[in-house]
């Protein structure tokens, strides 16, 4: 039976746009799900420009230790909004210690 709220972190991505519809707000997502897929948390920030290049060069900047783990793939939504996403990961603390 799955619990009413959503509590392991299991996995981790990031979701970047393009302004389809230049709504004028420029940002990535990073979201954490448990392990059926149920969104645990998320946090967002704005980026100067749309797509992966603008999102990578942002997490390296305010995330340093965020680490994009897949190629960026491109979708789109049922309106047609056009976004990435991309699994990514912290450092295995056990292995930094090392």
């Amino acid at each position: 039976m799955l619990t009413p709220r959503p509590v392991n972190h299991h996995t981790m991505f990031l979701t970047c746009y393009e302004d389809t519809f230049n709504y004028g707000w420029h940002h990535v997502d990073l979201f954490v799900h448990d392990e059926h897929g149920r969104e645990v948390n998320w946090v967002h920030w704005t980026v100067e420009a749309d797509g992966p290049e603008a999102a990578d060069e942002s997490v390296r900047r305010e995330e340093p230790l965020l680490r994009r783990t897949s190629p960026w793939e491109e979708k789109f939504s049922a309106v047609g909004m056009r976004y990435w996403t991309a699994d990514a990961e912290w450092p295995d603390e056990q292995s930094e210690a090392a």
